[in-house]
Parts: structure tokens; C-alpha cells; sequence
């Protein structure tokens, strides 16, 4: 009785879901939803070759530390990377007296640390030491909101890990920037960047409340043997070093998943081996067993016999 209950349920519960789907599928072809700008002009991320790609990937340490540069003098004014710590930096080459003085000198990273002031225990700021991570530019989310058109600019620290296409997307929308295309407004007249927004085709809704970050050549000024300091080179700079402060131990991961594979394969290799040196000579027999045993089966003829029971 409880089986077929559960049946009459199980049956009804199909019926309703496949009532749904109809009624879903027939309202979509019925009336289609109508186009939308953030549909049609929508773009998909661009293709980014970065040195740190594909699982025998590594990072270019020289890239990374132009890629910091960028953050520094560009990004930091705005984006947190609340995660990263500045003794960290030692990963893309810098090394201990570098860090302190990038941290704490105040010709690099003028944004201080907050802290309390031991003798009056009132709010204060401090200069950064290696230990501490990336301050936020504000002190909270109300003077950022108010400080960026009502939006609150992200932490940097995972956004290649947090979006789709990660770095791809990273590198396209700073380097996508440009003016709203006229067959855009005249397919959909209302759809008009608002004040205060920026046209991005790589952005979901395109219209961004971040200006565009690198707007001119040389804006950052590298050192002497870097390539000339492009948008297209401090996107991609700058991207690269958000990959590393995503997934700083990257190289440990390719580097510990490649001994691994070669483990596996070898010992694939020796066990494949093995087994042909085991087995290569060996004939299995199957000895028969229960009526088909012939001991069993001469027990058997002679008990009927003795029975006198005839086969």
C-alpha cells in the first residue's frame, strides 16, 4: 500500500514538472523576450597570453613587479588588496630591505595604516611595516561610496579568481573603454549611458561607474630595459600581477602536479609490467565444481544405483 502511494506521488510529482515545462516553453515561443542592449553589444573577454598560463604556466617576476607598479600608482587609489600582505611581495623578487622600504618609507606607498594612538587612545595612522597587508584607501564603504558615485570600488586581491574568463576579463575591461556606439542608441534609444557611468562593452551591463583607469602612454614610468609603458602593456602588466595575488603559489601547484603525473605514469608503466611478468606464462584451469565434479558425479550414479533409480 505505501509502495503504491509512493508511486501515485512520484507520478503526480512528474506530472506537475512536466505541466511547467510546457507552460514555460510554449509562453517563451509564444512571446519571445525581447532583445536587450546588454545582450546585443555584450562582448566576450579578449584572448590574454600571459607568461603564468596553461598547467606548466610560470610567473615572469619582471612583469609582476611593473604589474605592482601599475597597482601602486594607479589602482591603489581607489581598489584594496586587503589579502595580500607586503611581506608577500617577496614572492615576485623583492627582498626584505626592499619591502621595508616600499611599505614604510612613504616614496612608494603613501597610504598609511590605521592604528591607535597609544597615548591619547584616539584613531590614528601609522606607515606601514612588511607585516601589515595593502590598507583600503577608505577608512569605511560610506566615504568610498562617496568618493566613487555610489559605488563601493572591489578588492582586488582574487578578482582574476572571481570572474569569468579571470584574467581575460581583468586585462579587456581596462583597456575597453571607448564611446557608445550610434547603432546602440538607435536600436535602443533609451539605453543612453547615464551620467556619472563609463561605456564598456566587456563590462555585464555596460555602463561602469569606474573612469578608465590607463588612459595615456607612459602614464606609469618604468625602469630602464622594460617595454614602453603602452595601455595595452600596463593592462597586461597589472593583470599579471593580479593573477599573482590570487594564486601566489601557482608555480608550487604546476610544479607539484607535474611530479605527480610522472609518478603515475611510471608507476602505470611498472605495473603494466608486472603483470605481464606474473601472468605471460601462467594457464588458468577451472576445476569443476558441485554436479559437474566427476567424484561428485560417480557418488551420484552409484546412489541411484543402489536406490534403483533409473539415469
Amino acid at each position: 500500500m505505501i509502495r503504491l502511494i509512493a508511486r501515485i506521488v512520484g507520478i503526480g510529482f512528474v506530472g506537475v514538472l512536466l505541466l511547467s515545462l510546457y507552460g514555460t516553453v510554449s509562453d517563451y515561443v509564444a512571446a519571445p523576450p525581447e532583445p536587450t542592449a546588454e545582450h546585443e553589444f555584450h562582448r566576450e573577454a579578449k584572448e590574454l597570453d600571459l607568461e603564468s598560463n596553461g598547467p606548466l604556466g610560470k610567473f615572469d617576476r619582471a612583469q609582476l613587479q611593473r604589474g605592482l607598479q601599475v597597482y601602486t600608482e594607479v589602482c591603489a587609489g581607489c581598489h584594496s588588496l586587503n589579502r595580500v600582505a607586503f611581506a608577500d611581495l617577496a614572492g615576485i623578487g623583492y627582498k626584505e630591505g626592499q619591502i621595508k622600504a616600499y611599505a614604510g618609507s612613504g616614496n612608494f606607498w603613501k597610504i598609511e595604516v590605521p592604528s591607535i594612538n597609544p597615548d591619547t587612545g584616539e584613531a590614528s595612522t601609522r606607515k606601514a611595516i612588511p607585516s601589515d597587508r595593502f590598507p583600503s584607501p577608505y577608512a569605511n564603504d560610506t566615504a568610498a561610496r562617496a568618493a566613487n558615485n555610489n559605488a563601493i570600488p572591489p578588492d582586488l586581491s582574487l578578482m582574476t579568481k572571481a570572474r569569468e574568463n579571470g584574467a581575460a576579463y581583468v586585462y579587456s575591461l581596462l583597456t575597453g573603454y571607448e564611446a557608445q556606439p550610434a547603432e546602440l542608441l538607435k536600436e535602443f534609444p533609451t539605453a543612453k549611458t547615464p551620467t556619472g557611468l563609463y561605456y564598456n562593452p566587456y563590462f555585464a551591463n555596460l555602463n561602469i561607474a569606474m573612469p578608465a583607469p590607463l588612459t595615456s602612454e607612459g602614464q606609469v614610468s618604468y625602469g630602464e630595459g622594460a617595454p614602453k609603458a603602452t595601455v595595452d602593456q600596463m593592462a597586461k602588466d597589472v593583470t599579471a600581477f593580479l593573477v599573482w595575488t590570487a594564486e601566489p603559489k601557482l608555480e608550487n601547484r604546476h610544479r607539484s602536479g607535474l611530479v605527480v603525473v610522472i609518478f603515475l605514469m611510471i608507476a602505470t608503466l611498472l605495473g603494466y609490467l608486472s603483470y605481464q611478468n606474473i601472468w605471460a606464462e601462467a594457464k588458468r584451469k577451472v576445476a569443476p565444481k558441485g554436479p559437474l565434479d566427476p567424484d561428485n558425479k560417480a557418488k551420484r550414479n552409484r546412489a541411484k544405483a543402489k536406490a534403483g533409480i533409473a539415469g
